[in-house]
């Protein structure tokens, strides 16, 4: 019965982790916990182990929608991993500064965070282009597959700093940083919807090979919980992939404002009762 439940929340994090370039672990985490601890359903459950379940699952939902995301042309493959080397020192630093805080607040912190960026995701057709960052990079031009074009881009030093400052956000709230860095795109960089999921999925792929490699030393992947989650989530992230690619940019925007908006809530109910 417990292989069923995690195949189930191993699906379901691939499907919304690939739809909105979140990795599926924001998903995962939570539900298992929830499922294992609260309800008792399955064995041996720690936090622990589900982080280290949960950065082996993001390796293959990453590789999944990414190889998905690239038959549509949706993946810059020069940015992501511009933006993985800014994530990478920061995420390094904001675990190592994570074990000296107090997690409660911080949730909290997070928590608004995530419901600012839902709410500027909600005006940002109101709001003025910001076009400083794309005139001082390199500019891009995508078309999407309803012939619509996008002129995005941005000064690497920038992208360094902010993905280093999200990576930070990552190590230290212990949550992806899909979260923020997909927004991050939309926003300040002009990305297309659908190239900045690609995109992070793609950094997600990248990011979580170097994480497990620290939990699988530490001895926190539950193997045989692997199994189940691994394939679904496999599956699930090309599905959620290929869900994507048949949205329109606005509806992606929409459902990526509703997650976010769901996951504000969460953490400030973890912050508040955590």
């Amino acid at each position: 019965m417990e292989y069923v439940i995690l195949a189930l929340i191993g699906l379901s994090a691939g499907i919304v982790g690939a739809l909105v370039g979140l990795g599926g672990g924001i998903i995962l985490v939570p539900a298992t916990l929830f499922v294992g601890i609260n309800l008792g359903w399955i064995d041996g459950i720690t936090p622990q182990t589900v982080v280290g379940l949960s950065v082996v699952m993001m390796i293959f939902t990453g590789l999944g929608s990414t190889l998905t995301f690239m038959k549509s042309k949706t993946v810059d493959f020069r940015s992501g991993l511009i933006f993985f080397a800014g994530s990478i020192p920061g995420t390094l630093l904001g675990a190592f500064v994570n074990k000296g805080l107090d997690l409660p607040s911080f949730n909290l912190y997070f928590g608004i965070l995530l419901i600012l960026l839902s709410t500027l995701l909600l005006v940002r057709d109101y709001l003025k282009p910001v076009r400083w960052f794309v005139d001082r990079g390199k500019p891009r031009v995508f078309v999407d597959n309803k012939g619509e074009t996008y002129t995005y881009g941005y000064p690497v030093w920038f992208a360094l700093l902010l993905t280093f400052t999200v990576g930070f956000a990552s190590g230290l709230f212990g949550i992806g940083g899909g979260s923020i860095i997909v927004p991050a795109m939309i926003l300040l960089f002009l990305f297309p919807p659908h190239v900045a999921v690609g995109t992070s999925m793609f950094m997600v792929f990248l990011s979580a090979i170097v994480n497990s490699v620290t939990h699988i030393s530490l001895g926190n992947v539950p193997w045989l919980y692997t199994i189940p989650v691994v394939p679904a989530a496999y599956f699930g992230a090309k599905l959620g992939a290929k869900l994507n690619q048949k949205m329109k940019s606005e509806t992606l925007v929409l459902a990526l404002r509703i997650i976010l908006l769901l996951l504000g809530i969460r953490s400030i109910i973890d912050g508040i009762w955590g």
